[in-house]
């Protein structure tokens, strides 16, 4: 569905980038977890076509990616809403871009805010919303899209634990209801574990994929209290102790 191929970046001659490959395939889901400063957000820009790598190549569905479109969706670390906008206005928003029409973008945005559990606050502002319901609003947006992909930089780590547990139990939800393959980026290792079928560790002076764990558990039931979970998270914190 998604081939990285050999994509390397650097900016002013600081090399941030190298020979990064991998391949995430439909319905699936990838978590990359590395440190501050490594690259993970360089990466999705890269993948979302909002930046160009220097060598290599990003493509989907066969298609090299040279530009954004509404196929692949981005949500933020820090939202991404217009203050000035309806929480339903933010929503329908890429629906407009897209010029679908009033009436059908207005009932899109609805249902999925709904889906959302933000039935009753579409008119209120995101100003009025804590930062959990703002990121759920940042949620509905994208998959208001239809996407075929979705990108996410550290989409919770600015939340409390528990609000950042419900969100990640929600995105789960809407995985298993939707089925859209993404990719996130994380520095949370239990966060990590709970949200990636794959797990890609991304570190080094340039960076690079330095291993990959499999979880076959991912999506299950009890999964974040399962003895399974845990003994992976303590897998990966161990492999990472030679990374950084």
């Amino acid at each position: 569905m998604l081939s990285i191929k050999q994509i390397s970046k650097q900016f002013d001659d600081h090399p941030v980038l190298q020979d990064i490959n991998f391949d995430l395939g439909s319905e699936e889901t990838i978590v990359i977890l590395g440190p501050s400063g490594c690259g993970k957000t360089t990466l999705l820009r890269l993948i979302s076509g909002m930046d160009q790598s220097d060598t290599g190549s990003v493509s989907m569905l066969g298609e090299k990616i040279r530009k954004t479109s509404s196929d692949i969706a981005f949500i933020l670390q820090n939202y991404g809403l217009l203050p000035w906008k309806t929480n339903l206005a933010n929503v329908a928003l890429g629906l407009k871009i897209q010029g679908i029409k009033k009436k059908e973008r207005i009932s899109i945005a609805r249902k999925q805010l709904k889906e959302m559990g933000l039935k009753g606050r579409e008119n209120d502002y995101p100003a009025v919303l804590s930062g959990g319901e703002q990121q759920r609003v940042a949620i509905a947006r994208a998959y208001a899209l239809n996407p075929k992909l979705l990108l996410m930089d550290e989409p919770f780590s600015s939340l409390d634990a528990i609000t950042r547990e419900k969100l990640q139990d929600t995105l789960l939800q809407m995985w298993n209801r939707a089925k859209v393959p993404y990719i996130l980026v994380t520095h949370s290792v239990e966060e990590a574990v709970l949200l990636g079928k794959r797990i890609l560790i991304l570190a080094g002076n340039p960076s690079g994929i330095k291993a990959e764990f499999s979880n076959p558990d991912f999506g299950t039931s009890q999964y974040r209290t399962s003895q399974a979970y845990y003994q992976l998270v303590q897998k990966i914190r161990h492999q990472m102790g030679a990374f950084w």
